[in-house]
């Protein structure tokens, strides 16, 4: 004989906003670091130093991105 078993259905886990807003509020303030760099970041007008470093590190990065720098 068989016999019919209930099985719960999983409950999902809530997660505050409150614990969310700080990791939310890192990674966005890291994605515009990021555009930064890889936007406006030419060199000649460097923030961090006049040397282009940064510039040629992200140079591919900026063409793939159809972002101008010559």
């Amino acid at each position: 004989m068989s016999q019919a078993v209930a099985v719960a259905a999983p409950v999902p886990v809530r997660i505050p906003l409150r614990e969310i807003a700080p990791w939310a509020f890192f990674i966005g303030l890291l994605a515009l670091i990021a555009l930064y760099f890889v936007s406006a970041e030419q060199g000649a007008f460097a923030v961090l130093a006049n040397n282009t470093y940064i510039h040629e590190f992200v140079h591919d990065g900026r063409h793939l991105l159809a972002f101008p720098c010559h």
